[in-house]
């Protein structure tokens, strides 16, 4: 799969890490436009659930972020869940997700 830059291998990286602190189905990484970037794990409650971007997403709104520059998830699964995609496409229409297995190797690009 594509060779990333340097700032797009550390979300993958810090979404690896995020998923594997708590054991979590999938973990995910975003990078705001003014270059920040947050980590989420999935959030399953018996109140609410998020998946990885989304609560990535979240932290990165609440923190004042109003754009994001890249994004990225790793799962076991293999696939990115279309509300992930929804999370990142609020804020910014053509950001990449960077879909990665657990292993951080890179398997999908959506750009759009």
């Amino acid at each position: 799969m594509p060779d990333l830059e340097a700032d797009d291998r550390k979300l993958v990286t810090l979404a690896r890490s995020s998923r594997a602190r708590i054991q979590a189905a999938e973990g995910a990484a975003v990078r705001d436009t003014d270059g920040r970037t947050y980590a989420a794990a999935t959030v399953d409650q018996p109140s609410f659930k998020l998946t990885a971007l989304q609560a990535a997403v979240a932290a990165a709104v609440s923190s004042g972020a109003e754009g994001i520059e890249a994004a990225a998830v790793v799962s076991g699964e293999g696939l990115l869940k279309e509300a992930s995609v929804h999370a990142v496409r609020d804020l910014a229409a053509r950001a990449p997700i960077f879909l990665a297995a657990p292993d951080g190797e890179v398997l999908k690009v959506l750009d759009r």
